[in-house]
């Protein structure tokens, strides 16, 4: 008789809860457990399976009537910056972005605090607590890094590193076919800086340095004014009924 591994992935369902994109419909989860010597190859494979990862769990959307959920991820050997990105990298080019190991201080999760507070103030995170933030960045079995960018300082070029508060911050998963962008965050008071997509377009810079062929962004959701910006980074694939398709 075949025995299944005991690592093997166990997955389960969660029960419907409201759909925090569209108004009106419900949601459900299909997840994992990404723990032990397994976790960082499951996780390669459940990414480019359509999965996201929070934590120490991976999930995709298993909705019962909805298909809106749509993993994108942008081809970087063929991406283009459009002529207001190459502005916002213009508007940017005093910060650099510093790649650490996943730790929870408590500037980053004052940086956290207030973004949550001004956009996302009745979001699913809006309570979490700096305990909730450090198990967010640091609770992981995967290649993860956290990227802190900060203002350039005068040695910045000697050293790699920026100075002063923290103005942005990624957490992102290493994978063998591309970088994957759990969570950002950044100043809301700069909003003229437009630090979400240049955090963006910095990790397509740093895919592109590192011969990796996919950022991956997670979910682009038709009818969500809140995911509309991700279609911007085209060339990218969508994730399909019969695989990743590509939209230019």
């Amino acid at each position: 008789m075949t025995r299944e591994p005991r690592d093997a992935p166990q997955f389960y369902l969660t029960a419907p809860s409201p759909c925090p994109y569209l108004p009106g419909r419900e949601e459900r989860k299909v997840f994992t457990h990404l723990i032990g010597r397994r976790a960082p190859a499951l996780n390669d494979n459940l990414t480019q399976a359509g999965f996201r990862r929070s934590q120490t769990i991976a999930y995709r959307p298993a909705c019962d009537n909805c298909r809106a959920c749509v993993s994108a991820r942008v081809l970087v050997g063929e991406f283009k910056p459009s002529r207001n990105m190459r502005r916002v990298v213009e508007r940017n080019s005093d910060l650099v972005g510093e790649p650490a190991q996943p730790r929870a201080t408590n500037e980053l999760y004052s940086l956290f605090r207030a973004y949550l507070d001004v956009r996302h103030v009745e979001g699913g995170m809006a309570d979490m607590s700096v305990l909730d933030f450090s198990m967010m960045v640091e609770d992981s079995h995967v290649n993860t890094r956290l990227m802190v960018y900060r203002r350039r300082g005068p040695d910045t070029g000697i050293n790699g590193r920026g100075q002063g508060p923290v103005v942005a911050a990624a957490l992102t998963d290493l994978l063998a076919d591309g970088l994957s962008m759990v969570y950002s965050f950044y100043d809301p008071e700069q909003d003229d800086r437009s630090l979400g997509t240049m955090m963006i377009l910095d990790h397509i810079v740093r895919a592109r340095r590192m011969a990796l062929p996919h950022v991956y962004l997670g979910y682009w959701v038709e009818g969500s004014r809140k995911m509309d910006y991700k279609a911007r980074f085209a060339p990218q694939e969508r994730l399909g009924m019969h695989g990743w398709d590509r939209v230019d």
